[in-house]
């Protein structure tokens, strides 16, 4: 330890990285290192570091392979793509406290992000179509218009982002003419991914019009947010926020909840069904996951690469690169199927 540093807690460091980061970072860009440093943080009291200025290159790597294999109590082995995100956070972690005195300057060059080819970059998990189908059905018979079959239903439908679901007013629907105006707020607590750029307004079939109708007039809170907005997804508290969207996909997607356990699991017992766990269920997916599938059923019933881009706000090369999984083959009979004559 160089005696030019000044002694400092991984916790107390991470605090103040925070701090520092938070009027340049979203909120949910500050809510993803803080998770990221979480991690580190367990790291730190698992090896009893309790100075940040003892951290050295043998250090690094040794939490890299912690992370990688999931050693940590609460924590599983990741993908090389989960990896290179906490490994790049770290690395900004540590530029930060090169400059409070903290680590010798550098150790941010000791920490090897891992490089990701095209497939490893584009690899997510998605809601398969039959399993999406069979948990909208089972909801419609049982939980009809509840907040969670308009949540789940909406987003399959649409495809959107979960910033974007939680950010909709019950102004923002209009029944008569079937759509959803996608509003970019963020002096009022909802802004959207990419800003000005994602508004738009989306076009909803019948059904899911009866849906929103029903949940609005019989399941949804009558509330207001502190903006005086009344959210369309709500609880008696006001406006959702990311957590409970996040569950209700967790929760739903689980095939034990509409079906029998793919898993050979007694629900009775699986720990994935309780509330803390179940994003560990290797059946759930979280809300991207139903997004990338939405987007993927899209994509296979023939709609235009240009048609889902605007819909779902996303760029062609980024659906190309992350959400496109048809084979050539796929695409080849598609076209087929929109020239007619060969």
């Amino acid at each position: 330890m160089s005696e030019d540093l000044d002694p400092i807690t991984p916790r107390d460091a991470v605090r103040l990285y925070l701090a520092d980061r938070e009027m340049e970072l979203s909120e949910k860009s500050l809510e993803n290192h803080r998770y990221r440093l979480d991690s580190w943080l367990a790291f730190c009291d698992d090896q009893d570091i309790d100075n940040m200025a003892d951290i050295t290159g043998r250090t690094v790597h040794e939490y890299r392979v912690w992370r990688q294999n999931g050693e940590g109590d609460g924590y599983e082995a990741v993908s090389k793509a989960t990896l290179k995100g906490n490994l790049a956070t770290l690395r900004v972690f540590f530029e930060f406290c090169a400059s409070i005195d903290a680590v010798e300057s550098g150790l941010r060059e000791r920490v090897r992000v891992p490089k990701l080819d095209a497939e490893e970059i584009s690899r997510d998990e998605k809601l398969e179509e039959a399993n999406a189908e069979a948990m909208l059905e089972y909801l419609e018979k049982f939980r009809y218009a509840s907040r969670e079959h308009a949540i789940l239903s909406l987003l399959w439908h649409t495809g959107i982002r979960l910033g974007t679901l939680r950010a909709f007013d019950v102004a923002d629907f209009d029944r008569d003419d079937r759509c959803l105006d996608v509003r970019h707020r963020p002096d009022e607590g909802t802004p959207l991914k990419n800003g000005l750029g994602a508004e738009r307004s989306i076009a909803i079939g019948e059904y899911h019009v009866d849906v929103l109708e029903d949940y609005i007039d019989y399941n949804r809170p009558d509330v207001t947010d502190e903006f005086g907005r009344r959210p369309l997804f709500a609880s008696e508290q006001g406006r959702l926020s990311d957590s409970p969207i996040r569950l209700t996909a967790y929760k739903w997607t689980q095939p034990c909840r509409w079906s029998e356990c793919p898993h050979d699991e007694d629900p009775s017992t699986c720990e994935f069904r309780k509330r803390e766990s179940m994003s560990g269920c290797p059946s759930s997916r979280s809300p991207h996951g139903v997004r990338r599938g939405a987007i993927t059923k899209h994509l296979r019933d023939g709609t235009p690469e240009e048609v889902v881009s605007d819909r779902m706000n996303s760029s062609r090369e980024v659906i190309d690169q992350h959400y496109d999984e048809r084979s050539e083959r796929e695409k080849m009979r598609l076209r087929r199927e929109l020239i007619q004559d060969l």
